[in-house]
């Protein structure tokens, strides 16, 4: 088999090299942080939502934005920058904006985000690792009228494609999670998807990173790509050029989330993925008032777009899309919100005064939400990219399809939809 280096050591790049590995490749790994999760995957939501994947770019959506960017509080916020690929993203994603692409790629992530869940079960099932899972399903909650029957409608539409969600009234909802009785008051209704999991993504990145170096794969921590050395035909890349040296490699694989876009520019094509900045909060409940103040299964605020997790015996808090480029400096006005939602919801869950380790990372979109798989313009370069806020959700799934694509073995779900091309 081929030796495949793989670039990047977040979830996506960490699963890509499982998948490679486990096909009989030689993998290599560099990753700029000293070891694996340590940007976007370290805190992030800690949701594995296979049924709840609807796309950010939505039919109602565009309504919205103009309220959104005057509000203090709005889950989505844009920073103008002198950047035309920002602009040119966000005219994309109004574009997406409307209810036949909505479906086309709610349909594809669905077709995607359930092979993802059937990989993550057999790796549980079979691998030695840890990381705080539990299959404890997920509550979205609604509190206008309005968006309660958009989300019944959507969820009609994804039975038709095998997804399992029952629409539950206000009443229901607090008997399926009392732990919501601070908002019972604005609780029109809620979806409940049964088979959805939690899990520490971190802590899953770093028993992966332990469990593939003893299995042979080779990780470079702490080392940088500035380029890549093309070969004399300049078809396909023979190295990549990086603090420790020039890697060559038979292939590669672009994982590096964000900076994915970037790096394509240097070489010379164009990937439609842009940032989104989102935040998270974790807050320790192991001295919450009592056993229903923190909630036991995964919660989706749809108000304010944030949802919380609870991952061994901390709660994850996780929202907001922050459109402001490739600024990673932690927004303190935002994590006060963030708190101060949280707490309005769950205000018995923990001491909401001590450190609640709040952390920003840069979700790499695509105007339409579907991730980018595949093959590039460049031979033996290949792109596992642009998964936004499912990024944990779809990682197993699209790493398995890269692997094979490597491979030469047909793909186990059709590529429609999630390609550089399409």
């Amino acid at each position: 088999m081929s030796h495949v280096v793989v670039l990047g050591a977040g979830i996506i790049g960490i699963t890509t090299a499982y998948f490679l590995n486990k096909a009989g490749h030689r993998v290599t790994v560099i990753e700029r942080n000293a070891h694996a999760g340590l940007e976007t995957s370290y805190a992030n939501g800690g949701q594995l939502s296979y049924s709840y994947v609807a796309p950010l770019a939505g039919p109602g959506v565009v309504p919205k934005i103009p309220p959104w960017l005057l509000r203090a509080d709005s889950p989505l916020r844009f920073y103008p920058k002198f950047d035309f690929d920002q602009w040119r993203w966000c005219l994309n994603f109004v574009r997406a904006c409307n209810r036949p692409q909505a479906e086309i790629s709610t349909v594809h992530l669905l077709r995607l985000a359930y092979y993802s869940r059937d990989l993550i079960h057999d790796i549980v099932a079979k691998e030695p690792i840890t990381f705080d899972y539990r299959r404890n399903g997920k509550l979205a909650i609604y509190s206008d009228a309005a968006s309660f029957d958009g989300a019944r409608r959507t969820l009609d539409f994804q039975r038709a494609f095998g997804s399992e969600q029952h629409a539950l009234d206000g009443k229901q909802c607090l008997a399926l999670e009392p732990a919501l009785q601070h908002v019972k008051g604005r609780l029109v209704g809620g979806i409940h998807t049964p088979s959805e999991d939690a899990g520490n993504c971190h802590d899953f990145c770093v028993a992966m990173e332990d469990l593939l170096r003893k299995r042979g794969v080779t990780f470079l921590a702490s080392t940088r790509i500035d380029g890549f050395v093309r070969n004399d035909s300049r078809a396909c890349i023979a190295a990549a050029h990086t603090t420790s040296g020039e890697i060559e490699g038979d292939a590669f694989v672009m994982a590096m989330g964000a900076a994915n876009a970037w790096h394509a520019k240097r070489l010379g094509f164009y990937l439609p993925i842009y940032p989104l900045k989102g935040y998270s909060l974790t807050l320790d409940t192991s001295k919450a008032k009592n056993f229903a103040s923190a909630p036991r299964i995964s919660i989706t605020d749809s108000a304010y777009k944030v949802v919380y997790a609870l991952l061994g015996e901390e709660l994850r808090i996780a929202g907001m899309a922050d459109i402001a480029g490739y600024d990673t400096t932690l927004d303190r006005v935002r994590v006060k919100l963030l708190i101060s939602q949280a707490k309005a919801v769950f205000p018995n869950a923990g001491d909401y005064a001590a450190d609640l380790k709040p952390c920003c990372g840069l979700r790499p979109a695509t105007p339409k939400g579907t991730p980018i798989l595949g093959t590039t313009p460049i031979a033996n370069l290949f792109v596992n990219a642009g998964h936004g806020a499912l990024g944990w959700t779809l990682s197993c799934g699209c790493a398995k399809l890269v692997s094979d694509l490597i491979s030469g073995q047909q793909p186990g779900v059709a590529m429609e939809g999630l390609t550089l091309e399409t």
